[in-house]
């Protein structure tokens, strides 16, 4: 009886883990395709409304199919983008858990983007495969897909950097919530994934230019879709780098000054 019991609850152990390892990857991929499809989806709508609607011929110089074409593309470098490591820095600061990791010998802005980053990998994966299948009707190719994915990746740390150093002032204040989403809404506007950027007037191009969050999406899209030469993608790789160069120094001295302040009060 007691073996009966035991291959009972046994098995309803592996139903119900097998059933939370389903909910969790189906939860998984509805929030990527919802992220995805939302804005596309407004953006095509914008699309139609100006030439079909509004008749124009073009719209910021670029024609129905270009911008149609963008759209679709910087889908794929817009998932890669982002991720809420930052948020659990500011968490971990404000509730007091940083304490834990203080005394072990790693890095903990490290250890938080490297134990976070796994899903963005699965995620510019299943981006490299779409954009494989689609380079048989758009006008991108597979080189320049990969490459276009490796510009949006080290976009992506550049990202949590600037995350990691304004979640220090979470050292300051109660918590840096707010500022992570002001940061999360510039960048949804300077990255081109709203919009691309060339539509910016020429006189307020520097705005975009003067940041390097314009590497996230509009760069990597730029370039799958031929728009830049390998030239100017070289460069964008040398101006990324130089931007994690500058942002490890930034994170070093932000933590540096911020653990000085630190009071673990809430762990």
């Amino acid at each position: 009886m007691k073996k009966i019991i035991n291959l009972h609850w046994r098995a309803a152990a592996l139903k119900n883990g097998f059933m939370d390892a389903v909910a969790y990857r189906a939860e998984f991929f509805i929030d990527i395709i919802g992220s995805a499809l939302v804005p596309a989806s407004i953006q095509l709508i914008l699309w139609y409304a100006v030439f079909y609607v509004g008749q124009a011929n073009s719209f910021g110089g670029m024609s129905f199919i270009e911008l149609i074409n963008y759209t679709i593309i910087s889908v794929l470098f817009s998932q890669i983008r982002g991720g809420n490591q930052d948020f659990e820095l500011q968490e971990m600061i404000r509730t007091g858990n940083l304490s834990q990791h203080l005394l072990k010998p790693i890095g903990i802005v490290e250890f938080v983007y490297i134990r976070g980053v796994a899903p963005k990998l699965v995620i510019a994966s299943v981006c490299i495969c779409i954009g494989v299948v689609l380079s048989i009707w758009l006008p991108i190719t597979v080189p320049r897909i990969f490459g276009a994915m490796f510009l949006a990746l080290l976009g992506n740390i550049i990202h949590y950097q600037v995350g990691a150093i304004l979640s220090t002032f979470s050292f300051l204040w109660e918590e840096a919530y707010s500022v992570l989403m002001v940061k999360n809404l510039i960048v949804s506007i300077l990255s081109g994934e709203l919009l691309p950027l060339n539509l910016f007037p020429a006189s307020m191009s520097w705005v975009w230019k003067a940041t390097p969050f314009y590497l996230y999406v509009f760069g990597p899209t730029q370039f799958a879709l031929g728009k830049w030469s390998v030239a100017q993608y070289l460069h964008a790789l040398g101006v990324s780098v130089v931007w994690i160069a500058v942002l490890c120094v930034g994170i070093r001295i932000s933590w540096h000054l911020g653990i000085r302040r630190y009071q673990s009060l809430g762990g």
